[in-house]
């Protein structure tokens, strides 16, 4: 089997219901700032706003996205954000609109992490080396 060099995941979406309050919550808990993606005609009621990347650097992002058929909730996929030290992030999830449903736990050599639910109701990870 042929050694991977890239990332396999390319793209991350995760479904909500209002997109400003999910706006909020990433950009209050993850301290970044967000941005709306033009939709191209015929994308229907589609919403998109972007999480930051950098076009020329190896990286993975993706978008909150709010359509007509898709909806937001537990129990599917669980993506993880990289965090410097993932307690920062879980310490803002509730001021946010949020809830901590699993605080930061060592998972041993891989780290730590937290789980928390959005205002969405999608639970997502925090994920950091210290």
């Amino acid at each position: 089997m042929a050694t991977q060099t890239k990332n396999p995941f390319g793209w991350v979406e995760i479904y909500v219901d209002d997109t400003s309050r999910a706006q909020k919550f990433y950009e209050t808990v993850l301290a970044i700032q967000m941005s709306e993606l033009p939709m191209p005609e015929g994308m229907g009621n589609m919403k998109m706003i972007s999480f930051p990347w950098a076009e020329t650097e190896r990286n993975i992002s993706g978008a909150l996205v709010k359509m007509d058929n898709m909806k937001p909730g537990t129990g599917g996929t669980l993506v993880y954000f990289s965090c410097d030290d993932c307690s920062v992030e879980e310490s803002r999830v509730a001021g946010a609109g949020g809830k901590v449903l699993q605080p930061k736990m060592s998972i041993g050599d891989y780290g730590f992490c937290s789980i928390v639910m959005d205002t969405e109701g999608n639970s997502i990870g925090l994920h950091s080396m210290k």
